[in-house]
């Protein structure tokens, strides 16, 4: 595939929007390595190459995973046991991205209306939180809170509405996987993509509006009447 003509170098843009929605693991946290150790030792308890879950796993919640390899597991007993481990046994192996502690504390400070939507489990998110010492969201949807998973937009307006923002409301995601950009573009909302797991025409083709390196480009400029002033710099263009 031709390599996109381009360059990370579009001049900063102030866009106001009345709540943001950042996905969680590849955005806010890189734990690629724990979760490929957290695969390959679910793969070996149940028999399967895990190198064939890892093709199709991330940005996709464990439970839909599950039940492609051994239904008996695919339910929230499991899966949050499962998913809580991986801080506690793998936690030496994630990061935050670069940028993201200083988002979260700056949307934080700014009192903005924000919120994370992930496909982890609520066990997985504390985890990581915990384990990393990062601004804890007030708002989360996580897995168990909805019935189908990244594209279906469905996590991304339920976190609209636990946001107590309405239909009309304008909404900025933060994602870092093609299925997380389809759901917040499916969801009617504006989504900022990172290239920290996914290619750059991997992000393009799902739909992006912009397209950044990390969240070092994103910042919070202020928030004004309740609506916040996000700030993206050196997006792709």
């Amino acid at each position: 595939m031709a390599k996109p003509q381009g360059s990370f170098s579009a001049p900063p843009q102030v866009l106001t929007f009345d709540g943001l929605l950042s996905d969680f693991d590849g955005t806010i946290v890189d734990s690629t390595d724990a979760i490929v150790k957290h695969w390959h030792k679910v793969g070996a308890e149940l028999g399967v190459d895990p190198n064939v879950i890892l093709a199709t796993s991330h940005g996709r919640r464990s439970i839909d995973t599950m039940a492609l390899y051994d239904p008996s597991k695919a339910n929230w007993d499991y899966v949050s046991y499962v998913e809580g481990r991986i801080p506690k046994d793998f936690g030496s192996d994630a990061v935050e991205i670069r940028g993201a502690r200083y988002l979260l504390s700056s949307l934080d400070e700014a009192g903005a209306t924000w919120g994370v939507v992930t496909s982890g489990t609520r066990a997985l998110v504390d985890g990581w939180l915990g384990v990393l010492n990062l601004t804890h969201p007030k708002m989360l949807v996580v897995a168990e809170d909805v019935d189908a998973g990244k594209p279906n937009p469905q996590c991304y307006l339920l976190g609209r509405e636990r946001l107590g923002l309405g239909p009309a409301a304008s909404v900025v995601v933060l994602e870092d996987a093609p299925s997380g950009i389809r759901a917040g573009k499916a969801a009617g909302f504006t989504v900022v993509a990172l290239t920290t797991t996914h290619s750059l025409a991997q992000l393009r083709e799902a739909g992006a509006d912009y397209i950044v390196e990390d969240l070092r480009s994103v910042s919070v400029r202020g928030v004004e009447g309740g609506r916040l002033q996000l700030e993206i710099r050196n997006a792709f263009q």
